[in-house]
């Protein structure tokens, strides 16, 4: 009996591995990964298995993809973790030749408010005096076949920066793909940034700023040609001027040359003296 103990343990069935140390899932836009570190005394050549638990079921199910990783390798929990709304765990443990290590098990896990939603796709195109927003989630594949998530209140936070002088305005809407922002200068270009939040994600990055004309603004022909236009209309009213000053001058001449002529006269038919 002794003899065979000792055969057993010569053999390592008895020896547990190092369990993997920082057991942990990031996700980003609803992409999940575990990642894990070997721990110091892990043998050369080991590998690692992924399992992971729903608060819906009972039994701990293997990640078909994630049964023999190596150190250093990640697992993708993306098709795993379908509902947006359960919670998981996940577990990993070191396997060797004829030895295992215990299991090191996650937090727990919610995909929807546990992810960061990066920025969202952003177009903007002007209308006058506004701005058209069309916007889009890059996890609108993976979210709006669900019912509970397209339920769910989604707001858009818009900064709007006023290129001109740097006036900036602050706004938060209704998630829609297209939203409308008014009462904008017209011809002024605004640039524009957005980011989605939910009640169960404040969590969110804005995304890089479009910027837009509300309307065409006039281009340097048209600037060019108002001004030569100007120029003409200025030069016209100079010379029409001008030529109003000079008939009234010429006018006010001749009125005086008639008034010396009448004064003559009337100077030459008064006698100065009287006749014999």
């Amino acid at each position: 009996m002794v003899l065979l103990l000792l055969l057993l343990l010569h053999s390592g069935f008895c020896v547990l591995l190092p369990s993997p140390a920082n057991v942990s899932i990031s996700s980003y836009n609803l992409q999940h990964f575990l990642s894990f570190w070997p721990s110091p005394g892990t043998p050369h050549g080991a590998h690692f298995m992924v399992q992971i638990l729903s608060s819906r079921r009972t039994r701990w199910t293997s990640v078909s993809d994630c049964v023999d990783l190596k150190p250093g390798q990640t697992c993708n929990l993306t098709s795993d973790f379908m509902d947006p709304l359960d919670h998981y765990r996940a577990r990993v443990r070191a396997i060797s030749t004829n030895q295992t290590s215990k299991w090191t098990v996650s937090r727990q896990f919610q995909p929807l408010s546990d992810t960061v939603l990066g920025p969202p796709d952003l177009s903007l195109s002007g209308c006058g005096s506004c701005l058209v927003l069309r916007v889009r989630l890059p996890t609108d594949k993976l979210l709006w076949h669900n019912t509970q998530v397209t339920s769910m209140y989604w707001e858009v936070l818009i900064h709007v920066h006023r290129t001109r002088d740097g006036a900036e305005l602050k706004l938060k809407l209704p998630y829609k793909q297209e939203s409308v922002i008014p009462y904008l200068e017209p011809g002024v270009e605004y640039c524009v940034s957005v980011s989605i939040t939910t009640t169960f994600n404040p969590t969110s990055i804005f995304s890089e700023r479009r910027c837009s004309f509300t309307s065409p603004p006039p281009s340097e022909i048209s600037q060019f040609l108002l001004l030569g236009l100007c120029g003409v209309f200025g030069l016209v009213v100079f010379l029409l001027l001008g030529r109003l000053i000079r008939i009234h001058v010429q006018t006010s001449n001749l009125h005086c040359l008639n008034i010396r002529s009448h004064t003559y006269s009337c100077v030459m038919k008064t006698p100065l003296t009287r006749d014999p």
